[in-house]
Formats: C-alpha cells, sequence, structure tokens
C-alpha cells in the first residue's frame, strides 16, 4: 500500500500560546485583568503579580513572550518592569494598562520598550483586541495617549486651565468620590459597592463629572483631573 505523504514540519500544529505576565497592585482590577487574559485561548497568563519584585522573580524564571503592567506599584514602577524584561527577554513584547496618562509616564514607557498603551477603562474586548494587535507588530495606543505623544512630539503644551480652584470647588464631595473610582479603573458595579450607591445613581454622577471637567470619556477625565491637580495617580 502507497504511504500517505509525509506532513511538512509544523502542519497542523497548534501554534504556542503566548505566555503572559500581569503586573497590577490593585486587587480588583488585576483580578478582572487576569479573567480578561485568562479565558483568552491564544494565550497563557503565567502569573499576576501586585508588586515588582514578585514581577521580578517570574521574568528571571520564566519565559515571558508579554508582559502587561500599571505603571505605578507599591515597590517600584512598571518602567523598571519593561527595562527588566527587554534585557531578559528582548524579543517579547510590554504593552502598559494603567490610569495615568500625563506626558512624563507616557513617554517614559514607550521610551523603555513598551509598543503598546492602554487606559484602565478600556473594554476587555479592546484589551484582547490589543494584545492581538501588538502581536501582529502593530502599537495599540488608547485615543488620549495618542494625542499625548502628537502633543509632545510636535512641541505644543497643553493650554493651563485658568480656572482649576472654580473647577475644584464645582466638583461635589461624591462627584470626587466617583473621580477616584474612575481613575482607579472601577466599573460602575464595583463603583456602586465601593461608594455603597444605587448602581443606578452611578451613571449620572459620572455624566456630572465629565460635564464638569469638559471631557467625553473615562480616560479624558481622569487626564484632566490629573493635570489640574485635583488628583494625583
Amino acid at each position: 500500500m502507497r504511504e500517505p505523504p509525509a506532513r511538512a514540519t509544523g502542519e497542523s500544529e497548534t501554534p504556542p500560546r503566548c505566555r503572559i505576565l500581569l503586573v497590577e497592585d490593585d486587587g480588583p482590577i488585576r483580578e478582572r485583568l487576569a479573567r480578561v487574559i485568562g479565558a483568552w485561548p491564544h494565550g497563557e497568563l503565567l502569573a499576576a503579580c501586585s508588586t515588582l519584585a514578585e514581577a521580578t522573580a517570574v521574568i528571571d524564571s520564566r519565559g515571558v513572550d508579554l508582559l502587561v503592567t500599571d505603571l505605578k506599584l507599591p515597590d517600584g514602577h512598571g518602567v523598571q518592569a519593561i527595562r527588566l524584561l527587554r534585557a531578559a527577554h528582548p524579543e517579547a513584547e510590554a504593552m502598559v494598562i494603567s490610569a495615568l496618562a500625563d506626558d512624563r509616564s507616557v513617554i517614559e514607557a514607550i521610551e523603555a520598550g513598551a509598543s503598546g498603551y492602554l487606559l484602565k477603562d478600556s473594554d476587555p474586548i479592546d484589551i484582547l483586541d490589543a494584545i492581538a494587535d501588538l502581536l501582529a507588530g502593530r502599537s495599540p495606543i488608547s485615543s488620549t495617549i495618542a494625542r499625548t505623544i502628537i502633543r509632545r512630539i510636535s512641541g505644543h503644551a497643553p493650554a493651563r486651565e485658568q480656572d482649576a480652584p472654580t473647577a475644584a470647588e464645582r466638583l461635589t464631595p461624591r462627584e470626587m468620590d466617583i473621580l477616584r473610582g474612575i481613575a482607579k479603573g472601577l466599573t460602575y458595579a464595583e463603583l456602586a459597592a465601593h461608594l455603597q450607591i444605587s448602581r443606578q445613581t452611578v451613571p449620572a454622577h459620572i455624566k456630572n463629572v465629565y460635564r464638569k471637567l469638559q471631557s467625553n470619556n473615562r480616560s479624558e477625565a481622569v487626564y484632566e483631573a490629573s493635570r489640574r491637580g485635583l488628583i494625583r495617580l
């Protein structure tokens, strides 16, 4: 009997899954991102770390294909994790998911080797699409971050807000609570539970925050509030 033709090397083989390291110090956000990444069929979540030290241990001992990291960590900075990754695994990719959108944070992360930069209000599907884009050689960046980069390159700094103190006074204490929750990337349900208010009232508070900060979405609101000094990230 004639033997069937030999299968080409690698033909019909399942491609290796992307080994992902997640670094996020906020517990609820870390768990949510871990669920999103862990459910992705093309990825393998190696670890979900809360500190730079934990991330360093994984980078030193495991093969990492992609680092997804926050920037502000309790024992360091996400930029340090990106640099460690680049030194240990030069072919690996790094993507930032952070509430920080100021010029310095964005530029430092990109200069350290981050190929993507998303804000924490990104939807789960956007995060997975961004990971796929990054692994395909593209650089997924939130629109607010893109504007920051363009502004920095063009040399046009944002105009200073003349009525920042007045803007701070216009935000009620509840709206400030909402704003801080937005900056942490909390969902509507998480905001309601954290502040012990009805979930139905959260959108109204957020809409007022957007209006008073002259913003169209969470990312812009956090950026504008940080720039005006209303919150510290």
